[in-house]
């Protein structure tokens, strides 16, 4: 199964508000196994962006000047995405913003029954814990040493590994157990990988008459072996 896994970055925390999206990055996954494919993008979001943003992801109004617009990658972006289910860390978040720059360029919007949110999927598996992706990285022992600030494709690559510690860790990509679709729904549908490989004859397992001859030989020669305790007829009792 294809998912995508992805991250985005933003001017603020409301596009109803007036927030754009500056920043997506998606990786690939199929059966649960990072392809090396991924689609990553900044934006130029025609507003000036906020200070307290900034100091969240670094990306300035000098940087993001000569950007293009959203409207001119959603064609590659769409195609990127496909109709894959999508995976995001507190997915409503950014599914709100990736609908929203859909909508301002007269795009329909992506179904929320695609999304899987680990965020979600972290509570139900560890409640009570830390569910912060920084908090995941450390649980799953997953290197973030990179993580300086955030960034939207290197986001989207930690959360991909701690995607697939959330949902069974490494034996999947092994076909070991079910995997997850969208939602986090359990699937028993194998990778293609698996369908792929060509099915075996049968080997034949019946013993030739030179290898049961070789097996009489064998017993004959253990000295009051148990069966023949075991099998040897019984007295009956005698009367009385």
């Amino acid at each position: 199964m294809r998912e995508i896994v992805f991250d985005t970055e933003t001017t603020g925390l409301s596009p109803a508000g007036g927030d754009r999206m500056v920043e997506i990055g998606c990786i690939e996954m199929i059966g649960r196994i990072e392809t090396g494919r991924h689609f990553h993008a900044y934006f130029n979001p025609e507003r000036p962006m906020p200070s307290e943003a900034e100091a969240v992801h670094g990306l300035n109004d000098t940087f993001l000047s000569d950007k293009p617009r959203f409207a001119e990658k959603v064609e590659d972006l769409l195609e990127f995405i496909g109709d894959s289910p999508l995976v995001a860390h507190n997915a409503g978040f950014d599914f709100g913003f990736l609908n929203h720059e859909l909508g301002r360029c007269g795009r329909a919007a992506v179904c929320m029954t695609r999304m899987v949110d680990t965020l979600t999927l972290a509570r139900s598996r560890h409640p009570g814990a830390k569910h912060s992706l920084d908090a995941l990285c450390t649980r799953f022992g997953v290197d973030r040493s990179q993580r300086v600030k955030h960034g939207a494709l290197l986001d989207a690559q930690l959360l991909t590994q701690v995607y697939i510690e959330l949902t069974g860790g490494r034996q999947i990509g092994l076909g070991l157990v079910a995997g997850y679709g969208a939602g986090g729904a359990p699937s028993t549908a194998a990778p293609a990988s698996f369908a792929a490989r060509p099915v075996l004859a049968p080997r034949p397992h019946a013993a030739s008459a030179a290898e049961l001859d070789r097996h009489r030989s064998f017993l004959a020669k253990i000295v009051n072996p148990l069966w023949d305790r075991l099998m040897a007829p019984t007295s009956p009792p005698s009367a009385a």
